[in-house]
């Protein structure tokens, strides 16, 4: 481990040096992973007898509650995901994160290596067994100016909570401790940057798609800005919906809906495709052929994955005495304008078009065919050889479509 300075001045000079760099990081959108290893090498570099570095905020994910990363002198770089429960676990409510957020306090500190420590968690004997000495933590709320205040543990503000083990036979000094509080500020400005680009991400992503979140992040919000891409359009839709909200409880409809399109978003994911939009027990999502190989076939492919996963969960249902319903499909592909309609203040990142307005009839005429799957001649004929499960239901007219279309269901 390097030296420490010989004096105040160069600790004052370095510490300003790394302050301007730490900045520069957040300016630079500099993801987190890529600069936390470089900032705790410069610490150690300085004089800092950093053994492990931690630092975990709030996420805006619908399944991620809390995001950490940590260093390791010995170990590198990791991140770790925590998934939003209702149930606090042990080992976080035995915690000195959970501690430090929950009581009147700014920040802890605790000697590792005394024999009567006045602090104690199950983590402390796992971070002395790594041969750490000494540990400090701090809470820094973004929206608050006390930073000491409590806060709900299992509602976590925006803000980041740092801890730092030391494995120096005396730990931190006090020159450490107060370098680490002068550095709290750019870091969390670093971090804030850092925190409000993936609540962008992840917000969007949720709420729009991974690939439209992608495009409005990079710029593309302007009303009316679109561009053509040859896609194959999905339009999904829940059989019997508007009989079986009129007679279950509004969270029986919303459970059985959440539980049928966690099915359904999975599979067209897993398969390269972008969910849309989801229109009451309806969604709609395309699989760019621009971007996914072979797009005709992985679309039938996530079809039939679809139509195989709806037995087990409805078999899954009935066992828990939940009403159970099927599906039907439209598979069409064709070229659609994809961008920004809408009013002034509120856009929909969307695909309109005639292969759009063809899908949703064909759609339409799962109950007329009765079929479950009815899929356009576009995405079968060219794969007819090798998807022996493609069966033609013969030509049929549809609705406001002028030419006559040749339908497929999958045997």
């Amino acid at each position: 481990m390097a030296a420490p300075p010989s004096n105040n001045w160069d600790m004052t000079a370095a510490l300003t040096d790394l302050t301007g760099w730490l900045i520069q990081q957040g300016l630079g959108n500099t993801p987190v992973e890529t600069w936390l290893e470089t900032f705790c090498v410069r610490l150690v570099e300085i004089g800092m007898p950093l053994h492990r570095v931690s630092l975990s905020m709030r996420a805006h994910h619908p399944e991620i509650g809390t995001v950490a990363f940590r260093w390791s002198r010995h170990g590198g770089n990791e991140r770790e995901n925590f998934q939003r429960t209702r149930d606090a676990p042990e080992e976080y409510l035995s915690s000195p994160i959970y501690h430090l957020l929950s009581n009147n306090i700014e920040e802890i500190r605790q000697r590792l290596n005394v024999p009567d420590p006045d602090l104690d968690f199950p983590i402390f004997d796992v971070f002395r067994e790594r041969g750490a000495t000494d540990y400090f933590a701090a809470k820094r709320m973004f929206l608050r100016e006390d930073h000491a205040a409590p806060i709900d543990p299992m509602r976590t503000e925006e803000g980041v909570v740092v801890s730092l083990t030391s494995d120096a036979p005396e730990g931190f000094s006090g020159v450490h401790l107060d370098s680490i509080r002068h550095l709290l500020p750019p870091l969390c400005l670093t971090l804030k940057c850092a925190a409000n680009r993936l609540m962008a991400e992840d917000i969007t992503a949720a709420y729009m798609g991974r690939d439209a979140s992608k495009r409005v992040l990079s710029g593309d919000i302007t009303r009316g800005s679109s561009q053509t891409i040859s896609a194959v359009i999905l339009y999904f839709d829940l059989r019997g919906f508007t009989k079986m909200s009129e007679t279950l409880p509004g969270t029986a409809i919303i459970e059985m809906l959440n539980d049928y399109f966690g099915v359904v978003v999975d599979v067209v994911e897993r398969h390269g495709g972008n969910v849309l939009k989801f229109m009451g027990d309806g969604m709609l999502a395309i699989f760019d052929m621009e971007q996914i190989p072979d797009t005709r076939r992985v679309a039938l492919r996530a079809v039939l994955e679809l139509r195989d996963a709806f037995g087990p969960l409805n078999e899954r249902r009935t066992a828990s005495g939940l009403v159970t319903t099927d599906f039907t499909l439209g598979l069409h592909a064709g070229d659609v304008l994809y961008g920004n309609i809408g009013g002034k203040n509120r856009l929909d990142f969307t695909v309109i078009g005639p292969a759009v307005n063809t899908t949703s009839r064909m759609q339409g005429m799962c109950s007329a065919v009765d079929q479950a799957i009815v899929i356009s001649a576009r995405v079968a004929a060219p794969v007819l050889a090798d998807v022996p499960q493609l069966v033609s239901l013969g030509q049929y007219r549809l609705r406001g479509v002028r030419e006559r279309q040749e339908l497929f269901t999958l045997d």
